[in-house]
């Protein structure tokens, strides 16, 4: 009895979560125009009803658990709404996968700790940013699209960059809220504003020199951005 209450549990949680990944994917895709696509998952409960934290796709060893795209691959990211509601009918749980660069957002992720310290520190600079993304692990940075070419440059003229810092451009993706991935939930730190128009993002090169800034300005000269 008591594991035939507890699978019901989990059944009325699914049933109550897939509508709301469903309704994120498609703000994603059809009100913003941002290209997404179904992530791999993590595996099925186990047979004593404990959520196995694996991810779902063949490799055993998986360094992002769940949070990535597996069948289909990243190219086949789409803002169409009739692919997005058919991927999340027969997927409702699935994590939602922005597809980053080109005319799509793109983000600077930290590890968490360090990001939480970044906020702050931009949020006393008086930075304006964009949606934040945190996980238990990292937290990242949403930009506006940038080129690698450009990228490259940009830190090439720069004395020091933390070395925690990670860049999610042309080519890339970014786990978006409400997935729930291996490392756990996904969650907007900073969530857009509600409305139809597409979320504003900031330039990539004040956010990356806003960062360095706080990084070198800890009073002991060390880094307040380190892992």
């Amino acid at each position: 009895m008591r594991e035939i209450l507890g699978r019901r549990r989990r059944l009325r949680f699914r049933r109550k979560r897939g509508p709301v990944q469903l309704d994120a994917a498609l703000t994603c895709a059809a009100g913003w125009q941002w290209p997404v696509l179904p992530g791999v998952g993590l595996k099925e409960a186990g047979s004593r009803g404990d959520r196995g934290r694996g991810c779902a796709c063949p490799d055993p060893e998986c360094v992002v658990p769940g949070a990535h795209p597996f069948e289909p691959g990243i190219l086949a990211a789409t803002t169409d709404e009739q692919m997005v509601r058919w991927w999340w009918t027969n997927r409702p749980t699935a994590p939602i996968m922005l597809a980053t660069g080109g005319r799509a957002p793109c983000a600077v992720s930290l590890p968490a700790v360090a990001g939480a310290r970044a906020l702050s520190a931009l949020d006393r600079m008086g930075m304006r940013l964009g949606p934040v993304v945190a996980t238990p692990t990292r937290w990242s940075l949403l930009v506006a699209p940038y080129t690698l070419e450009r990228l490259g440059e940009l830190l090439f003229v720069k004395d020091c960059v933390p070395s925690s810092l990670r860049f999610h451009g042309e080519g890339g993706y970014l786990v978006l809220p409400p997935s729930e991935a291996g490392t756990g939930q996904v969650r907007w730190e900073r969530a857009p504003l509600p409305g139809s128009a597409a979320p504003w993002l900031p330039d990539v090169e004040a956010v990356v020199d806003a960062l360095v800034e706080a990084s070198t300005s800890a009073p002991d000269g060390g880094s307040r951005l380190a892992y």
